[in-house]
């Protein structure tokens, strides 16, 4: 069992920036692949991005390419979601996720088995 609590969202103007972040307890965090998803008011919940469990692998929907980075601390318990650029379109609840088994290009929200409560980010215009 794995125990995920985001932080870091809020309100801010189109082009700017925040830095998620997703604490982990329980089982090895170094041990799973995370991923962050968001979810718009009326819309599915959608891939972000995910991070390889040590980290030497990233994959990101085509929405956040070159604006968002995902990183890890697998010492902390800790992986990060810096959203540079941002715009409205962005504003959703942001989630962060684990999952276990192998690394793969296309991730799904039923990849993964644990999830934090959400965060809400706004972005004005």
């Amino acid at each position: 069992q794995v125990q995920l609590e985001e932080s870091g969202g809020g309100l801010v103007q189109a082009g700017g920036s925040l830095r998620l972040s997703c604490a982990g307890s329980g089982r090895p965090f170094s041990s799973y692949i995370m991923g962050w998803f968001r979810q718009a008011p009326g819309k599915e919940r959608e891939f972000v991005g995910a991070i390889h469990w040590s980290g030497s692998s990233t994959e990101y929907a085509d929405s956040v390419k070159g604006r968002f980075t995902i990183s890890r601390d697998n010492v902390k318990g800790f992986h990060y979601l810096q959203m540079n650029s941002l715009k409205p379109e962005d504003t959703a609840v942001y989630y962060c996720a684990a999952a276990g088994g192998r690394w793969r290009q296309k991730w799904d929200p039923r990849d993964f088995a644990y999830w934090g409560q959400g965060t809400q980010v706004t972005v004005s215009s």
